[in-house]
This record gives C-alpha cells, sequence and structure tokens, in this order.
C-alpha cells in the first residue's frame, strides 16, 4: 500500500507542476496569481471557469454569474430584502469563497476588511461573502488594467510621526 501511496503522490506533483506550468502561459495567470489568497490551482480554476473575460461586461455581471451579487426579493411594501441567487456558478463561487478564506489568515488588508464587517454586525457568512465580492472586484480591476495586484500604500498623510523620546 505505501508504494500505490507514493506513486499516486508522484502523479498528483506531476499534475500540479502541469496545471502552474499552463497557469504560468496563460496570459491572465500572472495577473489572477497575484492576488493574496489565489494560487495555481485556484487560478487555473478561475481561468478554467470564467475563461477570456470576454463574455463579461463588467465585474458586476461577473459577480451575478459566481452568486456574489444579491437578488432583490421585495413585495408589496416590503423593501430591501435581498437573498441569493438561486441560479450562479458553483465552481466561480468557490473559487472566490476559497480564497476569501485563505486571505483572512495572508492578508492583513482582507483581515481588516472582513473585521470592519463583522463589527458592522455582519454574520461570518455575510462578512465572508463581501469579502469575496470586494476581492472579486479588485482581481476585476487588475485583469482589466492588465497589472498585477499591488497594495496600496499609505498616504503620507495616513502616517503618524514618532515622537522622540
Amino acid at each position: 500500500m505505501a508504494t500505490d501511496l507514493e506513486v499516486v503522490n508522484d502523479r498528483i506533483t506531476v499534475i500540479e507542476e502541469t496545471i502552474a506550468g499552463i497557469v504560468a502561459e496563460h496570459e491572465l495567470g500572472e495577473i489572477v496569481t497575484s492576488l493574496p489568497g489565489i494560487g495555481t490551482t485556484l487560478a487555473a480554476e478561475f481561468l478554467a471557469y470564467a475563461g477570456t473575460l470576454t463574455t463579461y461586461p463588467s465585474a458586476a455581471a461577473l459577480a451575478a454569474h459566481a452568486g456574489l451579487a444579491p437578488i432583490s426579493r421585495d413585495s408589496g411594501r416590503r423593501q430591501g430584502h435581498q437573498i441569493r441567487p438561486h441560479r450562479y456558478h458553483r465552481g466561480l463561487r468557490r473559487v472566490f469563497s476559497m480564497s476569501s478564506f485563505t486571505a483572512l489568515t495572508h492578508c492583513p488588508r482582507s483581515r481588516a476588511y472582513y473585521d470592519k464587517k463583522r463589527a458592522e454586525g455582519k454574520t461570518h457568512r455575510q462578512a465572508t461573502a463581501a469579502l469575496s465580492r470586494q476581492r472579486l472586484n479588485v482581481l476585476w480591476a487588475c485583469i482589466r488594467d492588465k497589472t498585477p495586484y499591488q497594495p496600496k500604500q499609505p498616504r503620507s498623510a495616513d502616517l503618524v510621526p514618532c515622537e522622540l523620546a
């Protein structure tokens, strides 16, 4: 059994290397993998599900397809009632959900956004869905501008000078 397991592990390694090579050769591979929380496997899934992104005219269209844009369920006097759509691409939603979970531990900006949403009274699911949507918007902007993700640097006005003792 141990030799069979070693053969399977070697095969998995070869497949992962092949996926990494294909993602690296893709025109959007570097841009997609530059976002914290998206490795080669999630990038490959995103590129497979989303394609060249020519079918989506905006980030909102991609978010709607991924199930990250709420649908209004207003009726009569009831307003502001929004739900998750029933029809959406579960693979795309999974990519952004998994990358959000990973980014919570590895990206301080994502963690700060999640904590802000929790402080606003959102549940864990609502906060991670909001983080997924925010990350989708950031990835869309990076793809639109054809530039890898770079976190914003703090403005000089935001920096507090240290006092010398």
